[in-house]
């Protein structure tokens, strides 16, 4: 059986190293923002070339706590992608602010950026792309709208370690980024962890506090905080892992070129342009039988997974929150389909897989 993802294997390679970084952090006995967060935060700030990284609890805190260091006025209204994970929404609504769906472009799966000003309205403050599947948005347009009608952007590059748009780093366009470290990602660590990147001093500030209970100073509360803090453990098996990144980010692209050159036109391929270096946190293929599809690979012994089958609009939880009608996202969730691409898998396991594929 063919494993959509085996994290044990995964990370076998970098057991060794993770023994030695859990016993130097159980031994030192500061086990709370220390040494091993402070340098992973400095290690991926200059990898990303940017000013700072706060290191957080998880990709869902890095983007409560990057909405919430703007401040910005309830039922303020921030434009969104309509096929993006849930937790996207989430923070939106965790800040009590109001979500605006844009539909996506059905060739990359990010936002449409020529559907994004008819959207906006006097109450709009902010524009949260999403890097789905680990490719980056068309980042020039979001800029150019957003500094024409003065609105903040904050990045969910939770799927896009290393992926870039024209040599720039996801997470690094916009006033803030907001990653996840979640074990399945490109760089994972062993539990739950995030990050917040930003290129501005204040807002690095504030979110250091805002982390910490809303103090810099024990005891000394300047805002109304969380506790939202990268554990030192984890942040020692991250710091390992950085370094393997571009490794990991390559052996998925390599897999990537199997399937696109190999598939036939059965299936819809994931889009290729020379602006964007794609690290394919997911590699999705559309079909109109994904179901059945999603069956025949399990009995021919290829696990395989969905991101996402129900969109946000769908979900119960958002019942009575989200209106309208979204059609390009309901028709990516009725035929997407995620393929084996983990830096745990082998060639010969993309070949027999694409193989198998092209019999359906």
């Amino acid at each position: 059986m063919i494993e959509y993802e085996n994290l044990k294997k995964l990370n076998a390679p970098f057991f060794k190293e993770f023994r030695q970084s859990f016993e130097s952090c159980m031994t030192s006995g500061r086990y709370i923002l220390s040494n091993s967060v402070e340098n992973f935060e400095k290690e991926f700030a200059k990898y990303n070339d940017v000013k700072h990284c706060i290191g957080v609890n998880s990709g869902l805190d890095a983007l409560i706590l990057g909405l919430n260091s703007f401040n910005f006025p309830e039922n303020s209204e921030v434009i969104v992608p309509s096929n993006t994970y849930i937790a996207t929404i989430l923070a939106i609504f965790q800040n009590k602010l109001k979500p605006v769906l844009v539909e996506p472009d059905l060739c990359s799966y990010n936002i449409n950026v020529e559907k994004i000003e008819e959207k906006i309205t006097p109450k709009t403050v902010a524009i949260l792309p999403v890097h789905l599947y680990g490719k980056t948005c068309k980042m020039d347009k979001i800029i150019e709208i957003a500094t024409k009608y003065d609105l903040r952007i904050i990045e969910d590059a939770a799927q896009a370690h290393g992926s870039s748009f024209r040599d720039k780093k996801a997470g690094t366009f916009g006033d803030i980024g907001a990653f996840s470290f979640y074990p399945t990602k490109n760089l994972g660590t062993l539990g739950d962890g995030g990050a917040i990147l930003t290129n501005n001093d204040e807002i690095a500030q504030k979110i250091r506090k805002l982390r910490n209970y809303g103090t810099s100073k024990k005891y000394y509360n300047d805002f109304i905080g969380f506790n939202s803090r990268l554990d030192e453990m984890q942040a020692g098996f991250l710091s390992i892992k950085l370094k393997k990144l571009d490794i990991i980010n390559n052996h998925k692209r390599k897999f990537a070129n199997i399937y696109l050159e190999n598939l036939n036109e059965n299936f819809v391929k994931p889009n290729i342009d020379k602006d964007y270096y794609d690290v394919y946190h997911i590699f999705n293929i559309r079909h109109p039988k994904r179901d059945l599809l999603k069956q025949y690979l399990l009995e021919k012994g290829i696990k395989t997974e969905i991101h996402y089958p129900i969109p946000p609009h769908k979900q119960k939880a958002m019942h009575g929150l989200i209106y309208g009608e979204y059609p390009i996202a309901e028709e990516i969730h009725q035929t997407t389909l995620s393929l084996p691409i983990s830096y745990s898998h082998t060639e010969e396991d993309i070949l027999y897989i694409t193989k198998t594929l092209n019999k359906f």
